[in-house]
């Protein structure tokens, strides 16, 4: 099954599908007026596949099929507005959270390519704590965090160095770390939970 992990508790409920059935067999199992969709929005072969399998996670969450909508912002609401939802995807995975209060989710496939962009996004008082020697999962935690605030945020223009604070701490396979951030007049604290798999990082928060 592509539900690759699914996880539950009192404040969300999310999932990572990967994304690797074959397209017929993902488009068999969804209605064929979701199909149509798809093939009539994107061209390439890969957004279809991963339109559909965040179509097919949220099923596998929700119990049902949903209607997602879109607003002025990009930001993902459901139709029923039954609860609140944010969506990632990377490489060969899509990532679903759905809660109560705002969330978000951010999921970012392993690789060295995060120290040629590190600099647009890590500010000088932030640190990046190798994990098992490897400061790349470091950088990406950084950079997916602060994915997740900007989709709590919902608020534009934020800048990522400027505005979206990490504060140091030491990554282990899966916790919680502090941020902040200095857009808006509260500036909020976050508490961001991550969990580290050998292709990607997720992060994600409630609230």
């Amino acid at each position: 099954m592509p539900l690759l992990l699914k996880h539950n508790d009192v404040d969300c409920l999310w999932g990572i599908w990967q994304m690797g059935e074959a397209y017929e067999d993902l488009c068999a199992s969804l209605p064929s007026v979701m199909v149509a969709e798809a093939e009539s929005r994107f061209q390439a072969p890969h957004r279809r596949q991963e339109w559909l399998s965040v179509r097919a996670l949220l099923r596998e969450l929700a119990g049902e099929d949903c209607e997602i909508l879109y607003r002025p912002s990009g930001k993902p609401y459901l139709l029923d507005a039954s609860t609140f939802i944010s969506i990632s995807h990377t490489r060969g995975y899509v990532a679903v959270i759905l809660g109560r209060k705002p969330v978000g989710i951010d999921i970012e496939q392993y690789g060295p390519r995060v120290h040629k962009v590190a600099s647009r996004f890590m500010r000088a008082d932030e640190v990046a704590n190798p994990y098992e020697g490897d400061d790349t999962w470091s950088l990406l935690l950084h950079w997916s965090a602060k994915e997740t605030m900007f989709k709590c945020l919902d608020t534009m223009e934020v800048d990522f160095q400027e505005h979206l604070r990490i504060f140091p701490f030491t990554p282990l396979h899966q916790g919680v770390f502090h941020a902040r951030e200095y857009k808006t007049a509260s500036r909020r604290t976050f508490f961001i939970h991550y969990l580290l798999h050998p292709d990607f990082v997720l992060t994600w928060q409630v609230g």
